[in-house]
């Protein structure tokens, strides 16, 4: 790959090494010239620009990592779409993530321009959780390179992976020297079925025994009848020996002591055995009383998806093993990081259904069946059909204008109506009604326009894709061929002020004053340009010709 200064007459296909502004456009980083942005340009008085041309034996970054994802992507986990040299990868399941983490070194080792970041390994996550990110750090990737990536990853079978949370029993003994009082063991078996909720587990029998060999026999056997899949035993007093009372009453019914403390704090005091049938029995530390995160978890949670635990896991898990908060600790910063979601962006969709389409004359234009990309419907479903295929969630419809007959067009759809009654006066009236129904969890809001019935969920996913504010793309917006169109999507940084909209233009001023934040995304297709305002325009998306 050549990169450097190159006179404007060698630079189409060139790929843009930085923003540039030209006669009132911006072209950002990463965008490929064409021969009427290199025209564009030189009217604008450049001569050369700084970018990169790709050679033979390159491989284009977004190629490069979406095959580079493809070869480390195991069982249930899901791959993003590419989006400047960037993919991340998904869990697909409640779990604990999986590395082969001598492949993942021995990839990061190939060559300075291929990157996989990843979660520490068995991380435990939430089903969208993003776990790892392939980053092609130039425009291009060398193809040898690549391949040598391929290779190494297909022999390894796929270096991450998520096991699953599987459903799991457990039954809970708790052993008392007969000053326990009941709050404690009321709170002992609130927060540990709370704990195994979380790993899809049931706290299915629990029972109070005083703290000797045979009670704590006894109360294993119980336990074991039950049908437990594994046995937790809480110690009126801490376990200090293999000998101690907790590990005889397992040996006493007929158990099997495998290993005995862990070098995590807090949870160093864990007592790891089994009973025949491969039935573990874990003696909780004392800190497992509490929720906080502690070496107990690490264990409960590898059993609960089905990945064995031996006395030489847990003697590996002293790096990391430190969870206690120490007062070494790095001081909090200045000022406030960025907002940080350890997943896929949580994207609300806004469907602006209120207007009065006065230009269409005495029909609703919404209510129209019209074909489009999903076939022939109703204008208004097409956009919320788009935003339900690309998992925007919540997806809000404003309404307004013959508000009960949009509303029952989309009847049966996952959506929340939010009435506008000052439709009249413009978009900004539905923009701000619509922002008052969001929700504080989401990360963004892509605003769709209900009469563009050409646009998909696939325009919809590609602007997710390229969606970072942590990058500065807080505002992602559609072009064909370097012409802006709908609909956007705006960083949740962006809703307070759009609450505020006023006029008949919503949020468009934003993206003007924001254009450090704006992320252009190339569209296939003109459907991000095609509304339907008037009586022609929707005889034209009517005809054969249109189809």
């Amino acid at each position: 790959m050549k990169f450097g200064t190159i006179p404007l007459d060698e630079a189409v296909g060139a790929v843009l090494a930085h923003r540039t502004r030209a006669n009132g456009h911006i072209y950002t980083k990463g965008h490929v010239l064409t021969a009427d942005d290199v025209a564009a340009l030189a009217k604008a008085g450049l001569s050369s620009i700084i970018a990169a041309q790709l050679e033979p034996g390159d491989v284009a970054e977004d190629d490069a990592a979406r095959r580079a994802a493809t070869v480390i992507t195991g069982s249930n986990l899901t791959a993003g779409k590419a989006f400047t040299g960037r993919v991340n990868l998904f869990a697909a399941n409640d779990g604990l993530f999986t590395i082969a983490r001598d492949a993942v070194d021995t990839l990061n080792r190939i060559d300075e321009a291929i990157t996989l970041a990843t979660l520490e390994p068995f991380t435990p996550v939430k089903t969208g959780d993003m776990v790892a990110t392939v980053k092609i750090i130039p425009f291009a990737a060398p193809a040898v390179a690549l391949a040598r990536w391929e290779e190494i990853a297909k022999k390894s079978g796929a270096p991450l992976a998520l096991s699953p949370f599987k459903a799991k029993s457990a039954a809970l003994i708790e052993t008392t020297l007969g000053d326990t009082k009941p709050s404690v063991i009321a709170k002992t078996i609130a927060t540990t079925k709370a704990r195994l909720s979380a790993i899809n587990a049931t706290l299915v029998w629990d029972t109070v025994v005083h703290h000797d060999e045979a009670s704590v026999a006894k109360a294993v056997l119980d336990a074991k009848a039950r049908g437990a899949d594994s046995i937790l035993i809480m110690s009126a007093s801490a376990i200090l020996d293999r000998r101690d009372v907790v590990p005889s009453g397992v040996v006493a019914a007929g158990g099997v002591i495998g290993h005995l403390g862990m070098p995590v704090d807090p949870g160093n005091l864990l007592l790891l055995a089994s009973l025949p049938g491969d039935i573990p029995v874990i003696g909780l530390p004392g800190c497992a009383r509490s929720p906080k995160v502690n070496g107990f978890d690490w264990v409960l949670e590898r059993f609960a998806a089905g990945i064995p635990v031996t006395g030489a896991d847990i003697m590996n898990m002293g790096v990391g093993g430190l969870l206690a908060e120490i007062p070494v600790r790095g001081q909090p910063r200045a000022v406030p990081p960025a907002k940080v979601t350890n997943g896929a962006p949580r994207i609300a969709a806004l469907v602006l259904a209120a207007g009065l389409s006065r230009r269409m004359g005495e029909r609703n234009k919404l209510t129209i069946p019209v074909p489009g990309s999903g076939g022939l419907k109703p204008m208004v479903a097409h956009a919320v059909d788009a935003a339900i295929a690309a998992k925007a969630s919540p997806i809000i419809v404003v309404l307004g204008h013959e508000d009960a007959k949009v509303r029952a067009l989309l009847s049966g759809r996952d959506v929340v109506f939010v009435a506008n009654p000052d439709y009249a006066h413009g978009l900004s009236t539905s923009l701000r009604a619509g922002m008052r129904a969001l929700s504080d969890g989401v990360d963004g809001a892509v605003v769709l326009l209900g009469d563009m019935p050409n646009v998909g969920g696939a325009e919809i996913e590609k602007l997710i894709a390229a969606f970072n504010p942590l990058e500065g793309r807080a505002i992602a917006v559609p072009t064909y061929l370097g012409k802006r169109g709908n609909p956007v999507l705006f960083s949740s940084a962006f809703f307070e002020t759009m609450a505020h909209a006023s006029g008949d233009t919503g949020a468009k001023h934003l993206i003007g004053e924001n254009e450090d934040q704006v992320i252009e995304v190339a569209m296939d297709s003109d459907a991000v340009l095609a509304d339907v305002d008037d009586p022609a325009a929707l005889a034209s998306l009517q005809s054969p010709a249109a189809r």
